[in-house]
């Protein structure tokens, strides 16, 4: 079991965390004040689109409204205010406005003149004759005694259909408009799309956040730009991220979790003429035995850069160095070192199952199953090749397929705790729930000295709300796990926190242990995770925001960054939302209420 696989149950049940909680975060008088935050975004994209069945005959009204208005729509361009019928030719103004004609007008002249300019820029936006509208709206906005927000955004959509559209002045003229109209919902639109299109996705999402929630959410296309430029910002976020991010190895904890996946193995035995570079191998080893893993990777550098003499010795170095850059995010050079490792000595099963954990970490399954058979091809009797291929096949929600595999691996060697374990999850994710907790109960009696049986069957407790039981469980394998002098599992105590706040609504309780995990694990990411969400129970939404801000600093995978960092610029785009539409936070709450 990774470290990513032994913390599945309780990382799902953070990102579910919102969607299962949102009318806690966003509902009432003081969440709706200062606490938005993520709450009103997810609310409106966990529903698909649908809406609450009060709001259906409205909405129907309205839906039937827009249907008299479709004729004067061309398909592919944006719809203008007050659009007049379309005509094929835009009559020229013999007498043109200059400075010091408009200077000598009456107000009501220059408002007659601005209206009859603006109705010709109409006319001429619907006979697609975009330059000559974009200069009619031009001179509307040069005579009109009173600046309008229409005249603005009406030429900003000329500019759309300008060829190449002029991205710079669509910008412009919607914050001209905004200016006058902060809640000119169509120029938020126009602008957040030109923003869009200069790849500027976090003022995009600002704009499309703000659209989306002065619409109230009844319009899906607006809900759509949100969660598309969300995506697009955190993949842009997270590839700067990835590309300055110096290789580090992550906290003890995951680390430790990582090789415990695999069973352990006796040290090489070292040849007569040993070298230098033998005997740095066996002290890396040794320093891996010890948990001193930066130790460890330091002597394994060193032993390569030395010279192995022996072929074994090399194919074991080239896997520590490979899974030591699988564990620092370098999935390419953790691939070339592994496949090196195969090449010296093919019959090195544990290279083989971890260039398998690398095809899956690309998301590529099929090259993964090659990888397991060649394994099993070298060494059928490998409890390790079938218990890491069941944790594909439990990844990819083949369970019964899982379960066989983990039974075969048990089969093979019963010391090892976690196909035991995976065994019990994979029985109750198929349905065999008797099953699955008969063998949770055989494993623990099984393995009394080892906390992992004690927290994952915490875990399949808590899914059953037996919030009690669970706990017992848990403090159990918190007790276990304080007991070791490092590299102490906290997963327990985010899991019981967690139960504490499912189970009794406890923020504070369920805080102080993620709190108490992080003083142990400063870089668990589950319990900042866990904080973060929590943070929004209790309306510090910018706190959480930072929070999720931090999970993205220390998360190693690539869909765990995504993850948070959507997360953090979702909740941000709503805190800013409120700091430019302070007035709005009265009717946050009854707006997410809407959403539910």
């Amino acid at each position: 079991m990774s470290a990513s696989e032994s913390s599945a149950g309780v990382v799902d049940r953070v990102s579910s965390f919102v969607s299962e909680h949102k009318k806690a975060v966003i509902v009432g008088a003081a969440v709706a004040v200062a606490a938005v935050g993520a709450g009103v975004y997810f609310a409106s994209t966990s529903r698909g689109g649908g809406a609450p069945d009060a709001e259906k005959g409205e909405r129907k009204k309205k839906k039937n409204k827009s249907k008299k208005r479709k004729a004067a729509k061309d398909a592919d361009r944006p719809i203008l205010e007050e659009i007049e019928p379309k005509v094929q030719e835009v009559p020229e103004d013999d007498t043109p406005l200059t400075a010091e004609r408009i200077a000598v007008m009456s107000t009501e002249e220059r408002a007659k003149a601005a209206a009859s300019l603006k109705a010709k820029g109409n006319s001429a936006y619907q006979a697609k004759q975009y330059s000559s509208a974009a200069d009619l709206y031009t001179r509307a906005i040069e005579v009109t005694p009173t600046p309008e927000p229409v005249f603005y955004s009406n030429r900003a959509a000329c500019y759309v259909h300008m060829d190449p559209p002029d991205q710079e002045k669509i910008v412009e003229d919607c914050t001209a408009a905004l200016a006058l109209d902060k809640r000119y919902v169509k120029a938020l639109n126009r602008r957040g799309a030109a923003l869009e299109a200069q790849g500027k996705y976090e003022e995009a999402l600002a704009d499309f956040t703000s659209a989306a929630i002065l619409d109230k959410f009844q319009t899906r296309g607006m809900q759509d730009n949100v969660e598309r430029v969300l995506k697009l910002l955190a993949r842009q976020k997270a590839d700067e991220i990835l590309a300055t991010r110096e290789p580090r190895l992550p906290s003890d904890v995951f680390v430790s979790a990582y090789f415990g996946a695999f069973r352990p193995r006796p040290l090489p035995t070292l040849p007569e003429n040993r070298t230098t570079g033998d005997e740095t191998l066996i002290k890396s080893l040794e320093a891996l035995q010890a948990g001193d893993y930066i130790h460890s990777l330091t002597l394994v550098n060193e032993a390569l850069e030395q010279g192995i003499s022996f072929d074994l010795g090399k194919a074991e170095a080239l896997n520590l160095r490979g899974s030591y850059k699988f564990l620092m995010g370098d999935v390419t050079g953790a691939k070339d070192d592994l496949m090196a490792s195969v090449e010296v000595v093919p019959s090195f099963t544990q290279s083989w199952v971890k260039i398998a954990s690398v095809y899956m970490e690309q998301g590529d399954s099929d090259k993964a199953f090659e990888c397991f058979d060649e394994a099993i091809k070298q060494n059928p009797d490998d409890p390790d090749v079938y218990y890491h291929r069941g944790q594909v096949y439990f990844i990819t929600n083949e369970f019964e397929k899982a379960a066989a595999d983990y039974t075969k691996s048990t089969a093979l060697d019963e010391n090892f705790v976690f196909s035991h374990i995976q065994l019990a999850v994979a029985q109750y994710k198929a349905g065999n729930i008797a099953n699955g907790m008969a063998t949770f109960r055989r494993t623990l009696k099984a393995f009394p000295d080892r906390s992992e049986p004690a927290n994952y069957y915490g875990e399949l407790l808590l899914d059953q709300q037996r919030y009690d039981d669970a706990i017992d469980k848990f403090d159990r394998a918190i007790e276990l796990e304080l007991a070791k002098p490092r590299a102490r599992n906290v997963l327990p105590m985010v899991n019981k926190g967690l139960t504490i706040f499912q189970a009794k609504q406890d923020v504070a309780a369920a805080e102080e242990l993620c709190k108490k995990a992080l003083e142990i694990d400063p870089e668990c990411e589950p319990a900042v995770g866990s904080l973060a969400q929590l943070a929004l129970q209790t309306n510090r939404v910018e706190e959480g925001s930072q929070l999720f801000k931090r999970q993205a600093e220390i998360t190693r995978s690539e869909p765990d960054l995504l993850g948070a960092l959507t997360y953090h610029f979702a909740t941000k785009s709503q805190i800013d939302f409120l700091k430019a539409y302070p007035e709005m936070a009265a009717q946050m709450g009854s707006i997410a209420a809407g959403l539910m």
